[in-house]
């Protein structure tokens, strides 16, 4: 129904049309945890050595599309909606995945005998990253938080394993890095369904708000 407003430059009431609310912007979290867990699940798969290395070729083209790409997407999408949080971790992860891509592909050769350091180094600059993301997760909920400390860890173990050339540690960072992915995917699953359901189906434990 128009409402009626009275302009201090009119002397009658004059019917308006409301105004358009603007179109809501779609939780765009789901999908950036889904490309991070896919992603994650087949390459930490390789790590913990429950199949074999030729699978991480799999991980490639889901290293660019779903776990680079979407993800890149969503972290567009989160800064649009004002997430900090939001933008800065998709807009992390999604360039990780595709700059591991490009990485297996074209320069890994190129490294020689220093290839565990590089990928230490490479491991190691996005561990610290995520250490600080898990600090901000606090603010968040619990599901975000379990997700970011196993992430932070599985980061730890796969840099340990790689810089001391340790087949054992790399495996305990896979398997950490397994959990990690269920935690994602759950947390996808808990907010793509809560919000179609418009109710609480699956809980993410939020945080107690600070004072």
């Amino acid at each position: 129904m128009a409402s009626i407003e009275t302009s201090a430059d009119s002397t009658a009431d004059t019917p308006t049309t409301p105004a358009t609310p603007a179109n809501p912007t779609a939780d765009p979290g789901p999908l950036g945890l889904a490309g991070f867990a896919a992603t994650t699940l087949v390459l930490s798969f390789v790590n913990a050595g429950i199949v074999g290395a030729g699978v991480a070729a799999a991980v490639l083209p889901l290293a660019l599309f779903y776990g680079g790409l979407a993800q890149l997407i969503a972290g567009i999408m989160e800064f649009r909606k004002g997430n900090t949080f939001g933008a800065t971790a998709f807009c992390t992860y999604g360039p990780f995945w595709m700059a591991f891509a490009f990485f297996e592909w074209f320069f890994a050769k190129e490294a020689g005998p220093d290839l565990n350091s590089a990928v230490g180094m490479f491991l190691l600059v996005f561990f610290i990253v995520t250490a600080y993301l898990a600090v901000a997760s606090l603010a968040t909920n619990g599901a975000l938080v379990a997700v970011f400390v196993l992430l932070a860890l599985t980061y730890l173990f796969l840099c340990i394993g790689a810089f001391a050339d340790t087949e054992g540690i790399t495996k305990i960072g896979g398997w950490i890095g397994i959990i990690t992915a269920i935690a994602a995917f759950y947390t996808s699953f808990a907010v793509v369904t809560n919000d179609t359901w418009k109710r609480t189906v699956l809980p993410v434990f939020p945080m107690a708000p600070r004072a």
